[in-house]
């Protein structure tokens, strides 16, 4: 299991294939569920330019490994990747990774999809979007 938190950008597969959190005994895994967040260029109706991501250092990735331990005990998993980015960010920038490693399928696409779930909704995480006009905080995620 592992998280992590990044001020810089961040080349999604390149980390996956780097990832050696499961490396030994990774042969019983059948399934591997992943899951990549870009940053889309409109929101509620409006371009959007770009965006600041904010987080609580310390809190976010205790809550990212939290939700991540979770998963391991509602499923039966043999690891799980989380990375997800902060600071100033452009349409099209990779933003999450959730990765999720198990012997089958439906634990692997279930573990995956409700991680991206619980992060999306319960994470410390703030956005601030710049639009043509000014700026304007998030106050809600949209719903999966």
């Amino acid at each position: 299991m592992s998280v992590e938190v990044l001020e810089s950008g961040f080349d999604p597969w390149a980390k996956l294939a780097g990832y050696h959190g499961g490396g030994e005994g990774r042969e019983k895994s059948g399934a591997t569920a992943v899951f990549v967040g870009t940053m889309r260029d409109f929101n509620e109706g409006d371009e959007v330019h770009g965006m600041l991501l904010e987080h609580y250092p310390g809190m976010t990735e205790r809550h990212l490994e939290k939700i991540s331990v979770e998963a391991r005990g509602r499923w039966e998993l043999d690891d799980s990747l989380i990375v997800h980015r902060v600071g100033e960010l452009q349409p099209g920038d990779p933003i999450v990774l959730v990765a999720v490693w198990s012997a089958h399928r439906k634990a692997a696409f279930e573990a995956c999809r409700w991680l991206m779930e619980e992060l999306k909704s319960r994470a410390p995480f703030w956005k601030k979007e710049q639009l043509s006009d000014g700026s304007r905080w998030v106050e809600h995620n949209t719903e999966g």
